[in-house]
């Protein structure tokens, strides 16, 4: 019996010892799984930027610069500026990319969301025609016949100067910041008329498709950033009333056409956001814009 009872106690502490160390190690298991997963989920978690298709090329060239940095951001043109501002209303996003100011009528939507506008430079919007209608004779429009263009009552451009050549309007889409640029020059505020019932009039979204129409179509015209036209042959910048889209006549603000390009946050940046942004704004983000034909905060004076 003596030695059967100690056998039952030795097999009850093996037994004991034998489920301490399984418990021990269930619990080392999970708290691996549980590290591992935080990580994944941490690394995979991007800042987010979208939004104006003008600021997106100066944003994605900042993510690739931070990249290396272990700052890990996605940049997409979603919808353009106004996309952008909406989705971050939305908490959809972390940054809005645009080209314009958050207007009254985006607070009103999203009365949370704290939006908070940093300007990082500023950008001329020409109306660019093709290099065969320049060359032809149109060099400077007034904004009386910018506005004709638009409104489809210019509709060969012999009428302002230039060749015996049908006009093919390329407007943006509203809430786009070009647009939004368009319209103030030649409405002044006012609400402008609809868009003219014709087969030469068509509405495009970001930059490069309206570079892609602008080179595509023969006597096609369209409002455009001047730096997404720079060494682009087959197309040229009209002068508006005689001032050309200059660095000095954009700063001084004697450009009719110019705008700011902001990175627009819910709140003060802080964390990631405002690393990104303070990136930006240095001395080795600022050179970006230039990059890209755009002009720097220093400058337009800021």
């Amino acid at each position: 019996m003596g030695a059967t009872k100690g056998s039952a106690g030795s097999a009850g502490s093996v037994g004991r010892r034998r489920f301490v160390h399984l418990a021990t190690g269930a619990v080392l298991i999970a708290s691996l799984a549980t590290a591992c997963a935080e990580a994944e989920a941490g690394a995979g978690k991007a800042l987010q930027a979208s939004g104006s298709t003008t600021v997106a090329p100066v944003a994605a060239d900042a993510a690739e610069a931070l990249k290396a940095q272990g700052l890990n951001i996605t940049v997409a043109t979603q919808g353009g500026s106004a996309g952008g501002i909406s989705q971050l209303g939305a908490g959809q996003i972390d940054i809005a990319l645009s080209s314009k100011p958050v207007a009254d009528k985006d607070r009103s939507a999203s009365p949370k969301t704290d939006y908070v506008e940093t300007q990082i430079g500023a950008d001329a919007v020409g109306i660019i025609i093709t290099k065969q209608v320049a060359d032809a004779g149109v060099k400077n429009l007034t904004s009386a016949q910018v506005k004709g263009l638009f409104e489809g009552k210019i509709t060969n451009w012999k009428d302002v100067g230039g060749p015996d050549l049908p006009v093919f309007v390329y407007d943006k889409e509203p809430g786009r910041g070009t647009r939004e640029v368009l319209d103030k020059y030649l409405y002044h505020g006012e609400k402008p008329p609809p868009p003219p019932n014709s087969d030469n009039f068509a509405i495009v979204g970001g930059n490069l498709e309206t570079r892609n129409k602008l080179e595509s179509t023969p006597g096609a015209v369209a409002p455009l950033s001047t730096g997404f036209v720079e060494g682009r042959d087959q197309l040229a910048v009209v002068t508006l009333d005689g001032i050309a889209p200059s660095s000095e006549n954009v700063a001084t603000g004697t450009y009719p056409m110019s705008r700011p390009l902001y990175m627009v946050t819910n709140g003060k940046p802080k964390g990631e956001a405002k690393r990104f942004i303070d990136y930006i704004l240095s001395d080795k983000g600022q050179p970006l814009l230039t990059k890209h034909g755009y002009l720097t905060l220093k400058q337009i004076g800021k």
